[in-house]
């Protein structure tokens, strides 16, 4: 049985970036999207700062400065290998979302890091949040399993990120993002 980690938030998170269950190379590192191929920090690089030269733990406090949780759907379950079709359904056993938007009410705008992500939380969690209003967006997959698209369509379709971190500062939301990175 895998688990998934802690999630990593703080009292600023207005966005939530959700995978479904870390990968091998990211359990074996004890980090979110540690394989050395994933995208995910390229894309936080170029569009926060969050450049995969930094430590962990700085990447980490520069998503949570810019107001973006990380977290993952499920808690646990089993799966053959990194792959989200490995993971055996009647295995999948989910976070407790209820508890993490009762700590974290200000997050309204869920970002899902592909498909798998998105089904298991649309099927098995989102019915559970009963009058909670969460806006959902689907975002490409960035595991280097999901080769379909290129780094440079993946970093456009996150720029919606930024974008709703840039249209939270509007309003005293978010803290840091710049025009430049939400350009293009």
């Amino acid at each position: 049985m895998l688990h998934s980690f802690l999630p990593v938030a703080d009292g600023a998170a207005q966005a939530l970036v959700l995978g479904s269950m870390p990968g091998r190379a990211s359990l074996a590192a004890g980090q979110y999207y540690a394989h050395p191929r994933n995208h995910f920090w390229p894309i936080m690089g170029e569009l926060f700062g969050a450049i995969p030269d930094l430590s962990y733990q700085e990447r980490l406090s520069i998503l949570k400065f810019n107001g973006i949780a990380l977290w993952d759907v499920l808690a646990s379950c089993t799966r053959e290998s990194s792959l989200d079709a490995g993971i055996a359904k009647d295995s999948e056993i989910v976070n407790d979302f209820e508890l993490f938007f009762a700590q974290y009410p200000q997050i309204t705008a869920v970002f899902f890091n592909g498909r798998k992500a998105e089904l298991t939380f649309l099927k098995r969690v989102k019915p559970l949040l009963k009058s909670r209003a969460l806006a959902c967006h689907l975002l490409p997959s960035t595991s280097p399993a999901y080769a379909a698209i290129s780094y440079e369509r993946k970093l456009e379709a996150w720029r919606i990120l930024a974008r709703s971190c840039y249209f939270a500062t509007s309003y005293g939301i978010c803290r840091s993002v710049t025009a430049r990175l939400i350009s293009a």
